[in-house]
């Protein structure tokens, strides 16, 4: 259910609100990988989790751009 939701409030957004989405969530992933080099952190499936949600966002961005 938690799935269908992200993606509902994905295609809520512009598309200036999007790419704005994508750019901060990728500088926080790489943010989140770069502590955990230096201190492991609490939860590492974390960095996975912040992976699906870029790949949901740009998911999102494709099908606008392809017309869908």
């Amino acid at each position: 259910m938690a799935k269908a939701k992200k993606a509902d409030d994905y295609r809520s957004l512009d598309i200036e609100a999007l790419k704005d989405k994508i750019s901060d969530e990728q500088m926080r992933l790489k943010k989140t990988k770069f502590s955990h080099a230096v201190n492991p952190i609490e939860n590492p499936l974390a960095i996975k989790a912040q992976r699906r949600n870029i790949a949901r966002l740009k998911t999102e961005q494709r099908k606008r751009a392809l017309g869908f």
